[in-house]
């Protein structure tokens, strides 16, 4: 009998192409009739191959009855054969649509044993990422058409869409705990030998030692108030990643609110010392120039990739961040800010719901790349309101337009110092600011003391001192 074929986006799809798409129609009653034959085994190896795809199946008289299969699996996996099957098709007006109750009995019969079944579901799982990649593909030539859309954002969304396709088929299995201790103890012993590293070093030895630096697959963040200096201090951390530890690495720096230009001017102030001011009243001299052509052939030999785009989608922040993976394998990735960030697919539901979309797509692309991703956020307007001309301490609640952040984040920490200290204030002064780190996931919260010194947008660690870390040293969550 002919089977009715699946929906709308795959017709399109085979229409484009001309030609049948990818299937193996005897596979998938082979792999129905063992369900049948042996539910309890099965139907949980099919759960954890095909994951929650919708459409493994091609055809979709199996696809209506894969899902009866699964939803009575669901309700009681010792309750699944032919006769319950029958009767849930025969519930919903189906049965005769199927094929009847001869097709159920013929299904049944269609494979000898279920010896063979994980591979007949991988050969399900192969032909359904070629169809999903055909539709995918289909589509991406319709979009292309359309002369009035954003060239950049549709090349960045359909390299999107690509990913997903294949991100949908590399999904992860459970492992025994045995092999997973023993590649912990290897790396561990990696790290006592001095062969690896926890984390990145972010250059300030304090702060790491809570934190055991920026650590693979973590979502950093690092929250405050404008013009407190986040934008400062990330690229502090990046100048020592990337440019003044003995062992550089290879960073993005996604900028939505600054030039490149200006980037690579605050890291000239702060690499050499002298205040962006000297260059912009022609005040340098001799000295200065020598400092200069130092410092800017040493930030040449950076492995320092800027993306000044403003107004970044997520999806479009996820293909270029990929891109630079595959094409620079990059080592950290740093965003200023999160909140400038869009997310088109949400937008729609408010923007709390938006910027949640931002947050655990964020969060998902540091674990799928394998390398942490170090965010800059804004904090809400209540950590402005002084008490008795004290400023307020930033917590997690001040974290603005959405608590996801909080909750995505391995680690959440804030700058805080107060504003009104550093205005006029003279070259070369500082003043006292403070990292706390009021998440970890991983580690100690607590607080490092360091000091800002506005003229050159650097901070650096204030004195050693024995307390630094004595009020706070619980573990985080």
């Amino acid at each position: 009998m002919s089977d009715p074929k699946i929906n709308e986006s795959t017709v399109t799809a085979s229409a484009a192409a001309g030609r049948t798409q990818p299937h193996a129609d005897g596979v998938e009653r082979s792999v129905l009739s063992a369900m049948l034959r042996d539910p309890v085994n099965c139907m949980g190896m099919a759960a954890e191959i095909f994951g929650p795809q919708a459409e493994i199946f091609y055809s979709a008289i199996h696809r209506e009855i894969y899902a009866v299969l699964k939803e009575l699996h669901a309700a009681d996996k010792n309750s699944v054969d032919m006769v319950s099957v029958a009767q849930r098709l025969r519930e919903r007006g189906k049965l005769e649509a199927v094929g009847g109750e001869e097709f159920l009995v013929e299904l049944e019969m269609a494979a000898p044993n279920t010896v063979n079944f994980e591979s007949w579901c991988q050969v399900l799982q192969k032909y359904a990422m070629l169809r999903r990649m055909i539709a995918v593909c289909s589509s991406a030539l319709i979009k292309c058409y359309d002369t009035d859309a954003d060239a950049g954002e549709l090349v960045s969304a359909i390299e999107t869409d690509i990913f997903n396709v294949r991100d949908q088929e590399t999904r992860p299995s459970a492992r025994l705990i045995g092999p997973i201790m023993n590649d912990v103890f290897q790396e561990l012993q990696r790290v006592w030998r001095g062969e690896t590293e926890v984390g990145i070093p972010t250059g300030f030895a304090k702060l790491d030692e809570f934190t055991g630096g920026l650590k693979p697959g973590e979502m950093f963040v690092l929250a405050a108030r404008p013009s407190i200096g986040k934008t400062a201090l990330a690229l502090n951390v990046i100048r020592n990643v990337a440019i003044n530890c003995p062992n550089p690495r290879k960073v993005a720096f996604f900028s939505l609110e600054m030039t490149s230009e200006q980037i690579g001017l605050r890291l000239l102030c702060t690499e050499t010392g002298i205040p962006e001011g000297v260059f912009r009243n022609k005040a340098f001299n001799q000295a200065d120039l020598v400092k200069l052509t130092k410092a800017i052939a040493k930030l040449q030999k950076a492995r320092l990739f800027i993306d000044p785009t403003g107004g970044l989608s997520i999806a479009e922040f996820r293909a270029k961040a990929m891109r630079l993976k595959k094409q620079h394998d990059i080592d950290l990735i740093v965003v200023d800010y999160l909140q400038l960030m869009h997310d088109e697919s949400r937008a729609k539901d408010g923007r709390q719901n938006e910027v949640a979309g931002i947050s655990g797509g964020i969060k998902k692309l540091a674990k799928d790349l394998k390398i942490p991703i170090l965010v800059l956020a804004q904090l809400n307007r209540e950590v402005d309101k002084a008490a008795g001309n004290v400023p307020v301490r930033p917590k997690l609640a001040h974290l603005r337009e959405s608590g996801t952040i909080e909750q995505d984040a391995d680690v959440v920490t804030f700058l805080h110092r107060d504003r009104e200290e550093a205005k006029n204030i003279a070259d070369g002064v500082s003043v006292e600011a403070e990292w706390i780190v009021e998440k970890n996931r991983n580690g100690r919260i607590g607080s490092v003391k360091l000091l800002f010194y506005p003229s050159r947008m650097e901070f650096v660690p204030a004195a050693p001192c024995s307390e630094e870390f004595a009020p706070e040293t619980r573990v985080g969550n």
